[in-house]
């Protein structure tokens, strides 16, 4: 069994309070990912939630064998009651050691559990900076989930078999840039993106 393990649960009520944040007049507004609106990422947090969360649990199915679609996802009409409850429920599944051991599925892929739990929160991390910043809310990532993020990105940005970056080339940043401008051009974003 591994020890890397990591509490989702800061990050999963920081990306919470984001969602909650969302007016209904910002649904159509851009994000930082190219033909991606607020509710296409709301759906796609949904959509990796729950991937996310059965992969731990070990349950695997229909949900962590469906590769991320190339269109992004729509909101479901609940979405404002189902989000924060599959988010709690991704914290709660991540929190079980075993999730970090042994192998599982997400997104169509095998992985170590442990690869699975730092996709999570480098996907929590990243896309609550992307729905922050669409919608003109205050970010601050768990410090914690942060790292994480960072130290994922940066394996695969030095990895020469990726090309550069997990999402896209990497966005070069000052090297005296906070940590989460470090991590977001990593992700292959524009730290300075505005609407």
């Amino acid at each position: 069994m591994t020890d890397t393990t990591l509490d989702l649960g800061p990050q999963t009520q920081v990306v919470a309070r984001l969602v909650e944040g969302v007016s209904d007049g910002q649904l159509a507004a851009a994000t930082p990912c190219p033909d991606c609106a607020v509710r296409n990422m709301l759906g796609h947090l949904l959509g990796l939630s729950v991937a996310f969360r059965d992969a731990a649990r070990k349950d695997l199915g229909v949900t962590t064998n469906t590769a991320p679609d190339a269109a992004a996802p729509d909101i479901a009409p609940d979405w404002r009651a189902e989000l924060p409850k599959v988010l709690d429920e991704l914290a709660d599944a991540w929190r079980d050691p075993a999730a970090w051991s042994g192998m599982t599925r997400a997104g169509g892929l095998d992985l170590p559990g442990e690869v699975a739990g730092l996709v999570a929160v480098d996907e929590l991390v990243i896309h609550g900076w992307d729905l922050a910043r669409a919608t003109g809310q205050d970010y601050a990532p768990d410090p914690a989930a942060l790292q994480a993020s960072h130290d994922f990105l940066l394996a695969a940005a030095n990895d020469p078999s990726r090309g550069g970056g997990i999402f896209g080339p990497v966005v070069p940043v000052a090297a005296d840039a906070s940590l989460l401008d470090r991590a977001v051009g990593l992700s292959g974003r524009d730290p300075g993106w505005t609407p």
